[in-house]
């Protein structure tokens, strides 16, 4: 496997990225929201975060897709608070409840380290783009200590492609959610009305930085995007809609898919009518049909074999980087 095309950045390309994340933090427009908040001063926009890092758990999930979590895990840091907080958000505790501690960029790079100590195949960030002027500090000082493997992007899809391209030969791996093919949706369950057209833009962009999803000869990804959509019920993802939209824009084989049918009606799901059952399996397995009729290879989930694996009780996570066990 090639190394990752951070390890390769100079001192320079890394300044120039963590200055202008702060740049950009200061009147905070990490994301969409653009809520004009100085991060720095500790002002807190609609995510919620604070200046600094809060994070809630680290360490290797064997639960991610295959070639994210092979044999090792995939070395994974739950960041607290969200650009989104969907009603149904399966994290509600972290990204609603704000369970975490506060972190210094040390630290997290001490962390990071450890992951790759324990045999981690990558570095998995779950929703950092509220906090990445002080995660690509960490990123960096993790580099600048021996830090060699693929760092992935895992995120709600609603991201800035200005935000995307400060990213550039950081991340190796964009593992965005296409949550919406629609936006009133979007609007209703994630107080995101402009949800489509900044998540296709986003897609878009990563496809561009890093191409189609590739994997060493153990079936390990190294580089590349891939596009999760979790299936909503009574058709409130709109996942035709998604399709219709990766068919036109992507050459299938292009794009590895994972489909997703783990949803529960979680947090404040059950207050709204349209989503407060689960899937039905026939309704996901119409839409797993279609998307392999259309060519798209990836990973599709079994209803009938889903159980609570899915969900992570971030309260009571043994392995956290409280005690580090």
């Amino acid at each position: 496997m090639r190394s990752p095309a951070y390890t390769f950045l100079r001192d320079t390309d890394w300044v120039y990225r963590i200055h202008e994340l702060d740049r950009i933090a200061v009147r905070c427009a990490l994301c969409p929201r653009r809520c004009g908040v100085n991060r720095f001063a500790g002002e807190r926009g609609f995510c919620g975060a604070p200046g600094g890092l809060v994070i809630s758990s680290i360490f290797p999930h064997h639960g991610e897709e295959p070639p994210l979590s092979g044999t090792g895990g995939s070395g994974t840091v739950f960041f607290t608070h969200c650009t989104l907080k969907c009603v149904f958000c399966q994290n509600y505790q972290i990204s609603h409840e704000q369970e975490g501690r506060p972190f210094s960029s040390e630290e997290l790079a001490q962390k990071l380290l450890g992951l790759q100590a324990k045999g981690c195949h990558n570095i998995n960030l779950v929703t950092a783009t509220h906090f990445l002027p002080w995660v690509l500090r960490a990123l960096r000082m993790a580099a600048e200590s021996g830090l060699a493997i693929p760092i992935v992007y895992n995120c709600g899809g609603y991201e800035l492609e200005e935000t995307i391209d400060l990213l550039r030969d950081v991340v190796d791996i964009w593992l965005p959610d296409m949550k919406y093919g629609e936006n009133e949706p979007a609007r209703l369950y994630s107080k995101a009305p402009d949800y489509v057209e900044v998540n296709r833009a986003a897609v878009r962009r990563m496809f561009r930085q890093a191409g189609p999803l590739r994997c060493d000869d153990a079936g390990i990804a190294h580089r590349g995007l891939c596009i999760r959509h979790l299936v909503l019920p009574n058709d409130q993802s709109a996942s035709r809609d998604v399709l219709a939209f990766l068919k036109r824009t992507f050459d299938p084989q292009d794009i590895f898919i994972s489909l997703m049918a783990q949803y529960r009606p979680l947090y404040g799901a059950d207050r709204h009518a349209l989503i407060g059952t689960r899937v039905d399996p026939s309704e996901y397995e119409l839409i797993k049909q279609e998307f392999i009729a259309a060519g798209f290879e990836g990973f599709y989930q079994e209803p009938e074999r889903l159980d609570t694996a899915f969900v992570i009780d971030f309260k009571t996570r043994k392995e956290d980087p409280l005690t580090g066990s």
